[in-house]
Formats: structure tokens, sequence, C-alpha cells
């Protein structure tokens, strides 16, 4: 098989410091005006152009999929998940992930997360997550809503990522403080982690270890489970259940589709609470067959996988060409499609200028930016954006 977080979006409104302009003017006496030349020359190019990198949900939808909606259009169908296309999806995904799985297509990557956890921990439950994770950052406490007061609680990892050690000694901690502790039951990883990185199988296999020794079970936020298979040429069941996962939060909105999330239930114990909560919340959609439909076209033909490594060849591109530049620097590893970089003040004043769109990333120290490649990232895009770059490189010698 081939193989977020708090920011806000900007338009890189950061004003070039008087001492970055000291700095430029004693350097080259026109710099002022060549920035200012840059600018106009790559403003033209933001009617062809975009230049935006702020998310892969700023994308449009892959043709087929639309294709598919319309398809599904024609005539009626049965209502609530009882439709053909639905029963179609699960048994694709039951060949695709070698298993006897459960599929429920829900609207939102928020109500996949908040549900998958639900079903899992009890109000009174510890949910041990990073403290980068989208559940434990940027879900408005929707987890916690939803499983009737669960704790989250945010560990420290490498690059966004847990560690089983670590782990291991948090939950034996939680244990000794017996009913003063929210009791430990759940673990939550993102698959690719929302700083682009991604967990090797024998990671997850290593967690999966630390949760079977303390009766744990183990969520997986798979919002780009697509670009992370694709980066790591393994098969969606080496990922996912073989490793010990649970419940995986399958995404497909991020990497093409119009408004496509899905639970994918590895323990089939777990299916029949799960289809009551989806119901209660009001995620049952009574037309379902249309959010399966964009599904169906997703994973046919490998489109999902064709969508993800595109947009993880644009995401290493843009990389490359950043890497060893002057008031730039990659501080995460490009794994997915997400491009995170500390840039200079200079540097973010000739972005200003350039149209060049992408989000702050507030979680780390310094000026991080976060740039984000799609399925329908263009090469231009990736090598205007680089030519911004090597400008402002170019008026700081």
């Amino acid at each position: 098989m081939s193989a977020a977080h708090r920011f806000a979006t900007v338009n890189a409104n950061c004003l070039l410091s008087s001492n970055c302009s000291s700095q430029i003017l004693e350097k080259r006496s026109s710099a002022t005006g060549a920035m200012e030349a840059t600018a106009a020359t790559f403003g033209k190019h933001i009617g062809r152009w975009k230049m935006d990198f702020r998310s892969d949900n700023i994308a449009g939808i892959s043709h087929a999929i639309i294709d598919e909606i319309i398809l599904a259009n024609r005539g009626s169908g049965s209502s609530y998940s009882e439709d053909d296309q639905t029963r179609e999806v699960e048994d694709t995904l039951r060949a695709i992930f070698e298993c006897n799985l459960r599929f429920f297509p829900v609207l939102t990557g928020t109500a996949a997360n908040a549900l998958a956890l639900a079903c899992l921990t009890p109000p009174y439950g510890g949910i041990f997550c990073s403290d980068q994770a989208h559940v434990y950052y940027d879900e408005c406490a929707a987890p916690e809503f939803f499983t009737g007061g669960a704790k989250l609680i945010g560990l420290r990892g490498t690059d966004g990522r847990l560690e089983a050690t670590m782990l291991d000694k948090t939950v034996e901690r939680a244990l000794q403080s017996g009913v003063h502790h929210s009791k430990p039951t759940t673990v939550s990883i993102s698959q690719a982690t929302e700083v682009g990185t991604v967990y090797r199988p024998d990671k997850i296999e290593e967690i999966s270890e630390v949760c079977k020794k303390f009766g744990l079970r183990l969520h997986m936020d798979g919002a780009r489970f697509a670009n992370a298979l694709t980066f790591l040429g393994v098969t969606p069941a080496e990922l996912t259940w073989k490793a010990g996962v649970d419940l995986l939060c399958f995404g497909g909105t991020k990497n093409g589709a119009f408004s496509a999330e899905s639970i994918v239930v590895f323990d089939g114990t777990l299916a029949g609470d799960l289809a009551y909560r989806i119901k209660r919340a009001g995620h049952l959609a009574s037309k379902s067959r249309f959010i399966s439909a964009q599904w169906a076209a997703y994973l046919r033909n490998d489109l999902w996988l064709r969508n993800s490594e595109h947009a993880n060849a644009m995401a290493a591109r843009l990389s490359t060409g950043l890497s060893g530049r002057a008031g730039v620097k990659v501080v995460h590893a490009t794994e997915a499609n997400e491009v995170f970089v500390e840039v200079d003040a200079c540097t973010m004043s000739l972005l200003e200028r350039s149209g060049v769109q992408y989000g702050i990333w507030s979680r780390d120290q310094g000026n991080v930016l976060r740039f984000v490649t799609s399925f329908d990232t263009k090469r231009i895009d990736v090598d205007n954006c680089l030519a911004v770059f090597q400008e402002a490189e170019s008026a700081a010698i």
C-alpha cells in the first residue's frame, strides 16, 4: 500500500521592528525598496495562486466525492445509517482494516472524538493524552461534556507524542491516590500528532502495553490518519487494532471530503452503547447516505491515500526548502502535512507584505508559524512561498 492547537490565523500582521529595519538599512540601503518591490511582485500572485497554508480545512472537495454525492441524490434511500451506502462503506473498511469492525459516520471531528471518549470513559474517569492534543486543547470541553465530567490529563511528551514510560509512571501515581484522583480509564493519541509527527506502530504497541497493564482503553484521534499512513507505508491494521487501538476516529474532511468523519470500532462490545450516544448527541443524520457517499468515493481507488500522499509531498517540499535558511528554523520533524518554523521579525514582515497566509502556533516558544498543505495545494503555491523566504534572506544580508 502506498504509502491543532490554539493558533490565531493571520495574514502575518507583524510590523518590521525598528532594530531589524536599522540592521537592514546598515547592510543594504536599498533593502526597503527591494522588499516593497518583492511585495508588489508576489502580490500579483494572490489572484492566481493562493499561497494559503492556514489549514487543510480551507481546501475544497475532491471532484470524485462531489460526483458521488450527486449520484446518491438520485432517487430515495433508507435513513439513519440503514442505507446501502453506509453498509457498503462498512464492508469496504472491514477489508481495508482486515477485521470485523463497526463504522459510525458523524458530521464533525469534535463529535467523533467526544462520543468515542464518552464510550470509553465514565464521568469519574481520567483520560491521559498529550498536552498538545486536539481533544485537550481545541474541543471546547466537548469530551468532558459528553463523558459527563471525565478529566483530561495532559502529559508532556516529545514532538507531540506520548511516551509509554512517562504514561506508566503517571498512571501508577494516579492509582496510588485512590478515590482522590480521577480513575485512570482511557488513553488518547493523535495520528498524525498536532505538530505533524507520527507514531510508529511499535510506539503504539508500547502505549497499548501500558493500557493492558492497568486495564485502560486506547483511543486514536485520526483526523489526519491517512497522512500518517502514507508516511509510514504500513497497513491500516498495523497502525490501529493490531497495535492495540480500541477505537479510531477516522477523518476524511481534512483530506478532500465535505463533511465526513467517523468512529471505527474494533471492539464490538462497544458498538451498542455508541449507537445510542450518537443518537442522543444529535449526530445520527437522517440522510446519512450523503455522509457515507463521501466515504465511498474517498476509499475507492485509493483516493484517500493519493490525496494524503500529495499533501505530504507538498509539506516535505516546503520543509526541505526552508531548512537551513537564515532567520528560519524548522522546529518539528515534517512527517505528515504540517510544517512548523520559527522565524525572525524581518521574515514575518516580508511574509505579511507578500500575502502568504499561515497560522501562529502559540504552544511553542518564539515566533513559531504553522504551514499546512492539502490534497489540492499546488506546487507553485509552495515555490512562491519559498521565494518569499528567499527574498527575506537576501534582504537581511
